[in-house]
């Protein structure tokens, strides 16, 4: 039975401003860049299919970490957040009638104005799990891998997730019914045995 493993981006500027990105395409910060050169996959994952996001910091997370090129995918792109990227979540919390919420309340439908739902990212992650015949590893975006983790652990966009998403480590999946791992696998540091 094949797996996917799922894993986030570095870092960049305006995720450490606290900036919602969606579908800009932010490069990867100096910082994140360093840190992520520490990593490197752990086996099997090494020769996985590897694919990515399109955008910019996740393909170039896939590239340091696994010292090759990945395939775009164009359905691993971020959630589209619409009029509010490049805003902070803060801000939008405390202007009342922003219609910004927590994760824990927004449920399948909810979404930015001009924005994504997660329901819509869901159904069009579909074709590409649909797809998926081997052992994949995409490097992707905190909201694909909100929608797919809460698809795997039934978590309806309500009260508080069963999981919570740390960079460096691998989410893993099997298909085709999307079986979560209990625990994710940490990036082992290069140099340490295999």
């Amino acid at each position: 039975m094949p797996k996917l493993a799922l894993l986030r981006h570095g870092h960049t500027e305006w995720n450490r401003a606290g900036r919602i990105q969606g579908r800009s395409d932010i490069p990867l910060d100096d910082e994140a860049r360093a840190a992520l050169m520490q990593y490197r996959l752990p086996e099997p994952w090494q020769e996985a299919t590897l694919c990515s996001s399109p955008l910019a910091r996740a393909v170039e997370t896939a590239r340091i970490v696994s010292e090759r090129d990945p395939e775009p995918v164009a359905a691993l792109t971020e959630m589209d957040w619409g009029d509010w990227e490049g805003q902070r979540g803060v801000d939008l919390l405390a202007t009342p009638d922003s219609g910004f919420r927590h994760i824990e309340d927004w449920g399948w439908d909810y979404r930015a104005p001009g924005g994504e739902s997660p329901a819509r990212l869901r159904d069009r992650l579909h074709p590409w799990l649909n797809g998926l015949d081997r052992d994949t590893l995409a490097v992707c975006h905190i909201g694909v891998m909100r929608v797919l983790l809460a698809r795997a652990w039934g978590w309806n966009f309500s009260g508080p997730a069963p999981f919570r998403i740390k960079r460096n480590r691998l989410y893993v999946l099997s298909l085709p019914d999307l079986t979560p791992e209990p625990e994710p696998i940490r990036l082992p540091a290069k140099g340490t045995p295999q």
